[in-house]
């Protein structure tokens, strides 16, 4: 599309449909910021967003992903990149959701979808114009899609089959597999510590962009890390937003997936999409040789003790957003004689029948664990050690996936990474008090029993505890309407002297007996865990993993990191889902030469 001046273009002329106008608007904003970004103008690109303005770039321009507030701020960094970027051909996306008047962050606008190009590759945009003056943008997201020349080999693209025999000397597809996976002749570009969804979700894009990567996990098979958590665990968000990269789920599953069904399909997963897999390994320590530019990583083999080093040019934490389980200090509980356990070990009720069970924490995994608890016959009693939000799975939580309806995935994932945090903060506000209406009755029940609710910090509910804690939420499936009602106990952390023998001392001398006390606690942080496998020195240089970022970004998430060639994936199916491909790009960027393989420090 070539560069259209606003003088040859008629001012948001008015056509014969919404639809048609709403095309028109969107076209005419993108001919407006080419022919500025062409011609270098930062005030004239200044002028076309409104003074409440955001910008959100993942690669496209700056390699990175990369907030910005505030006309000048978004023209001047648009501009300073564009010599290098050389972005052109703005034009409403083919093939996608149609520009449409929604209000998003209460705000009315018109969202366009678009496409374009850069010296180096393709991508796609979402662009949110003020509804009463288009001529002024509220929101642009700039998103490198591919490559070129580097495209993902799916589709038109696939491999046509008759390479196995031609380069592997006649053995059959197995053979093959079998022989790729062992690494005996080479080592991994990629090293992939995790098995779950964001460990396969990165190895599968990564492998259709022929980046050679190696997944390792401890747990014995693939799909392990859901199959082994406990009997009643299903996914609380829709089956419909889970989708991983290039295969969806059966469109006849459950809206809400058994941990077992995604455990299974974990498996079939990663023979599918071919990926290089080692169960039952573990890293134990890496070492980063930048002479070499590589990794010195040594893994361990569960079933024999076996070590190997392998030497991947770039290592990737995919094993949660947490690390091992944390087990606090309690007074006293050290002399209690029943059975203590944390959550992550408890697999269900069935052996606790008739027994008194005392679940420590309010989060989701601690009420789960409690409803299994008393499904199976035991007197349970959850503690509650501080303020806790809960909202219903539907139709609360369902609130946080609206962007996704009445449009294709593809496009709703564009929709989600357009927010930068002052905008979804925004959103998180108004979703939160629209929650709080649905759950009245729940909340005000709860409230009754003496439950300690919140509704997130600043009112901004669990998408920003998520963000920010990882935690300190509860998806109601049913255990709060057992507590209302009395068939599930509840007391506060704060009413208990110490732990005894026989159970919980509390401060008016009384003992709460128990059989078992579950530690609903959470888990030691994934820096923790980098400390524990790369050292405290690289611990300390990357920082904190997961939360906000001073940017407004997730610290150290989907980008380069302090530390050369280290990087963290992880959070919701639909994260991994997204970001796997902002990772991989970035990483086959390095390896074809086209970007420098440096920190983010050294950028």
């Amino acid at each position: 599309m070539n560069a259209v001046s606003p003088k040859a273009v008629e001012p948001f002329a008015v056509q014969s449909t919404a639809a048609e106008s709403e095309s028109a608007r969107v076209t005419q904003w993108l001919n407006r910021f080419e022919d500025a970004l062409q011609n270098g103008a930062a005030t004239t690109l200044a002028s076309i967003f409104a003074p409440d303005s955001h910008w959100r770039d993942l690669l496209a321009f700056t390699w990175t992903i990369t907030p910005r507030e505030g006309p000048n701020a978004i023209a001047e960094l648009i501009v300073a990149k564009q010599a290098a970027t050389q972005a052109r051909g703005f034009a409403i996306a083919e093939g996608r959701t149609p520009p449409r008047r929604i209000k998003r962050a209460g705000i009315d606008v018109i969202e366009g979808i678009f496409q374009y190009e850069t010296a180096l590759g393709r991508g796609f945009g979402v662009v949110r114009l003020l509804a009463d003056d288009s001529s002024k943008a509220f929101q642009l997201m700039t998103n490198l899609h591919e490559l070129k020349g580097h495209e993902e080999k799916v589709g038109k693209r696939r491999p046509t089959g008759e390479a196995y025999s031609r380069n592997f000397g006649g053995t059959n597809w197995k053979d093959q597999r079998i022989a790729s996976q062992a690494y005996t002749d080479r080592d991994p570009t990629v090293l992939v510590v995790g098995g779950g969804q964001a460990g396969i979700s990165i190895a599968a894009t990564l492998g259709h962009l022929g980046v050679d990567t190696l997944v390792i996990d401890k747990q014995p098979r693939a799909g392990d890390c859901w199959r082994s958590r406990y009997h009643s665990l299903a996914l609380h968000n829709p089956t419909e937003y889970n989708h991983l990269p290039y295969m969806p789920f059966p469109p006849s599953w459950p809206v809400y997936l058994p941990k077992d069904m995604v455990a299974d399909w974990f498996e079939a997963y990663t023979w599918a999409m071919e990926l290089n897999f080692w169960a039952g390994t573990e890293l134990v320590h890496g070492a980063y040789d930048a002479s070499a530019g590589r990794w010195n990583a040594v893994v361990r083999n569960a079933s024999d003790g076996t070590e190997r080093t392998v030497h991947p040019k770039h290592l990737i934490f995919a094993n949660g957003l947490v690390g091992s389980p944390y087990l606090p200090e309690l007074p006293g509980l050290n002399e209690f004689t029943g059975d203590v356990m944390h959550t992550s070990a408890f697999t269900n009720g069935a052996n606790w029948r008739g027994k008194k069970v005392l679940v420590l924490g309010t989060g989701t995994s601690g009420h789960d664990v409690a409803q299994d608890l008393h499904a199976n016959g035991a007197d349970t009693t959850l503690i509650q050690r501080g303020s806790t939000m809960v909202l219903s799975i539907n139709p609360s939580a369902k609130l946080s996936y609206g962007v996704f309806e009445g449009v294709p995935l593809d496009d709703g994932d564009l929709f989600v990474l357009t927010n930068t945090l002052p905008v979804a903060k925004r959103n998180f506000q108004i979703m939160t008090a629209r929650m709080v209406e649905f759950d009245r009755k729940t909340i005000d029940g709860l409230i009754a029993r003496g439950f300690q609710w919140n509704d997130g910090d600043d009112h901004m509910g669990h998408n920003m505890l998520i963000r920010t804690r990882y935690g300190g939420y509860y998806l109601d499936g049913g255990c709060s309407d057992l507590i209302i009602k009395g068939e599930i106990g509840l007391m506060q952390y704060d009413q208990i002297e110490r732990f005894a023998p026989g159970g919980a001392l509390l401060k008016d001398g009384s003992i709460k007996p128990a059989d078992l006390i579950v530690l609903a606690t959470g888990f030691v942080s994934q820096q923790t865990m980098v400390a524990k496998m790369l050292g405290e020195a690289i611990a300390e240089k990357v920082g904190p993993v997961w939360g906000i970022g001073p940017d407004g970004e997730m610290n150290n998430m989907w980008k380069r990191t302090p530390q050369k060639g280290l990087w963290f994936v992880g959070g919701s199916f639909t994260n991994c889902r997204i970001y796997s491909r902002v990772v991989a790009l970035q990483i086959k960027a390095m390896e074809e030469g086209l970007l420098a393989n440096r920190s983010y420090n050294d950028k």
